[in-house]
């Protein structure tokens, strides 16, 4: 069993992870968005296909026959675009709905640090949830960090079943030593080809689901065909005058088509295939790493530019979309569809999923539906580029300046694309080159044709700098719970993020046993506008001997939408019976602690058990509890403590590095002052506290810095006692 305190030193990580959890609340059958309901949705990412790596957009070298089979039968899009010209911010803009001036993610991590979603990050994995569909991910996720239970990992942000790459870099390995599953890294014997592993995964993920009762949304993300360009079997190639790399890139785009293809025979084979939507798009222009060259194979087709650019090549993406008796056959659309429309085309596809309001995106889904003149337009596309990674032909096409900030835009029949002098976005639009294509008359994007259009220049700048925003605050949605110890509470908040009504609000604690909970306001509400939230904070009691329980908060509307929200919830320990050290007593929270804590938190460089001795002036103490500045140590007396002892000081560890360390201690009681020290130094020692703490709940011991040098701030608490009535 594991010790509260290693509970309350992971609760807040794994929390995170509890969205991976199958939802706890459904509604009881989805606004039908047919007659058997809404249909199950499948959305399959390439990573690094060209526009022109498809016989359906002209591929003439690599067989694609599955994919171009898809197109025939339903709907090609002509004019689809990725979000961005490299993988990471054209996933998360993916995901989530916006351009990559308000996405959380707008780089690789090339530029400078791997790049994350937050909490407030809402997919479309989590819209969907909350409308009753399964949701898994298999593949290449794209961005950290890599590691489980934390708000970037796909568990926590909307998807229950993961199986694949969380981390960018780990991605380019296609015989990898481990995978994720779910929140664990999970070994894979050697010589493992992961996209096979991750597409039975997949498969397995339709066999599990396809008899319902709730439809799926199904993800997969391969990296193929992502340098280096590893295969098991090239022989379909073999005979071709190509290098190697280019014979390898080739079999992995077939092996892509017959994954797909194969994805398609299992929803047949289901009996499903009639009533899903599968789509197959690419996150970004064709690559020319590892001796590929993609023009070869005229990867880019008609278009200028490759994975990196902002030119037509490094965005415009294929996007193939399939449904018997939905999508008609030999269809195509010229719609300028941004990938970040998919968010909100898969919300109106599951028949009014609740779909954050706050977005970029619009809804594609009266393309698909057969009314594509009901489709909402853009008014104008946005791309961000800060990309350090270079290649020649990308770099030849920019002019050299691959590694310059650059911005796109699309309006209508123009597109412009500029640069700035260096990485500073912000410089005046003067300093920026810019340069304006029509792309009705100059596909290619070959003629500058700015200096002959300066009101049209004027005007999209003007449209470039309103389309980027420092920080992109987003609106709360859905449920979000947190639970306070201390307080005896637990939180919920239900945030209606949408643009429409949601009716009927209700929120539940349910409860382990013997536990009971009761709310200190309204727990339900009529009507839930657009942009108000219901909070409730609920007073928790719990047993005596209660252990530490995951508490899954559940919110539902008359309209059929359900939701879930973890919260750990840690009841406070038994206060004292007797006279005894504090470092023999269970912390409720610790922050930036030695001594105890550091057994359990790793927090310190040098291993310590409970209260560690403490020496000042030469003299060691026992019981000790170190810490830095700031911090703070909170015990339960639960009122039953009589005074509270200690000598605190900077110790004399700390004085031998460093004679700069100068810090406060405060002595709080239930949030109230009790004491306060003067400054502490190595110098001035250690100062004798006598506290009162009669009545008092929560005893609390602070460290503060007093004078900005707080990496000299080891503060300690020596003899550290309390004595009870």
């Amino acid at each position: 069993m594991s010790s509260r305190r290693h509970f309350l030193a992971g609760s807040a990580a794994a929390a995170v992870g509890l969205a991976a959890l199958p939802q706890a609340v459904r509604p009881a059958r989805a606004a039908a968005a047919g007659a058997e309901g809404p249909p199950n949705l499948v959305v399959i990412l390439a990573d690094d296909l060209g526009y022109g790596d498809l016989g359906a957009y002209g591929q003439k070298l690599i067989s694609t026959p599955r994919i171009d089979r898809l197109a025939a039968e339903g709907l090609r899009f002509t004019d689809a675009y990725s979000a961005a010209a490299v993988c990471a911010p054209s996933r998360a803009a993916l995901l989530t709905g916006l351009h990559t001036g308000h996405a959380a993610v707008r780089a690789n991590p090339s530029s400078g640090g791997q790049g994350s979603l937050g909490a407030g990050d809402t997919t479309f994995a989590e819209v969907l949830r909350a409308r009753g569909y399964r949701t898994g991910l298999f593949g290449k996720w794209g961005f950290g960090p890599e590691a489980g239970d934390q708000p970037s990992h796909p568990s926590a942000r909307g998807f229950e079943e993961f199986y694949g790459y969380i981390d960018h870099g780990h991605a380019h390995e296609y015989y990898p030593a481990y995978l994720w599953n779910g929140n664990a890294k999970e070994t894979v014997p050697a010589g493992t080809f992961a996209p096979d592993a991750i597409a039975a995964r997949a498969l397995g993920f339709i066999d599990a689901h396809a008899a319902g009762p709730a439809p799926f949304l199904l993800f997969l993300t391969p990296n193929l065909p992502h340098a280096p360009s590893e295969i098991p079997d090239a022989s379909a190639y073999a005979s071709r005058s190509w290098t190697q790399a280019n014979k390898s890139h080739a079999a992995q785009i077939s092996l892509l088509d017959a994954q797909v293809g194969a994805i398609v025979d299992r929803l047949q084979a289901r009996g499903v295939a009639g009533r899903t939507v599968v789509l197959v798009a690419s996150d970004n222009g064709p690559h020319e790493e590892g001796g590929v060259n993609p023009d070869l194979f005229d990867a880019n087709g008609p278009l200028r530019g490759y994975k990196r650019n902002l030119y037509e090549g490094g965005v415009r993406v294929p996007l193939v979309a399939w449904s018997p008796g939905r999508i008609a056959p030999g269809t195509t659309s010229a719609r300028p569809t941004p990938l970040y429309d998919l968010l909100p085309t898969l919300a109106d596809l599951a028949g009014g999923a609740p779909a954050p309001s706050d977005i970029d995106g619009l809804s594609a889904a009266p393309v698909l539906n057969g009314a594509p003149a009901l489709a909402p337009v853009h008014d104008h596309l946005y791309w961000y580029r800060d990309e350090q990674g270079v290649t020649s032909r990308a770099n030849t096409q920019d002019g050299g300046r691959a590694k310059q900030v650059a911005e796109a835009i699309r309006k209508d029949r123009w597109k412009a694309v500029r640069f700035a002098p260096a990485r500073d976005r912000t410089v005046p639009d003067a300093q920026w080159q810019f340069e304006l294509y029509d792309l009705t008359a100059d596909l290619g994007e070959k003629n500058d044709v700015a200096a002959a259009n300066p009101a049209v220049v004027a005007s999209l700048t003007a449209l470039l700098r309103s389309s980027w925003a420092d920080t992109y605050v987003r609106r709360p949605w859905g449920l979000a719970a947190a639970a306070d110890a201390s307080a005896a509470t637990v939180t919920t908040t239900v945030s209606n993020g949408t643009g429409r009504p949601w009716p009927d609000v209700r929120v539940t604690l349910p409860l382990p046993a013997g536990w009971t909970a009761a709310p200190a306001g309204p727990a339900g509400a009529a009507s839930l506008a657009p942009g108000e939230a219901l909070t409730t904070t609920w007073r928790v009691t719990a047993p005596a001997t209660a252990e530490p329980a995951l508490l899954l908060a559940q919110a539902t509307t008359s309209s059929g939408l359900g939701f879930t929200a973890p919260a750990r919830y840690a009841p406070l320990p038994a206060p004292p019976t007797r006279d005894g050290y504090l470092s023999d007593l269970p912390w409720v929270s610790a922050s930036n602690g030695w001594g105890p804590v550091e057994i359990d938190r790793s927090n310190g460089k040098q291993p310590a058990g409970d209260g560690t001795p403490i020496a000042f002036g030469g003299v060691t103490y026992a019981k000790g509890l170190g810490v830095h500045a700031p911090s703070e140590i909170v015990y339960h007396l639960g009122g039953r403590g009589n005074r509270f002892t200690a000598l605190v000081g900077i110790d004399d560890f700390s004085t031998k590095q460093s004679s700069a360390g100068g810090t406060r201690a405060i002595v709080r009681g239930d949030g109230r002052t009790l004491a306060t020290t003067g400054l502490l130094t190595g110098a001035s020692g250690p100062t004798a506290l006598d506290v009162d703490v009669r009545g008092v709940r929560l005893l609390q011991l602070v460290v503060e810095d007093a004078n900005a040098k707080s990496s000299f701030d080891h503060t300690s608490w020596a003899l550290a006692r309390v004595t009870v009535l």
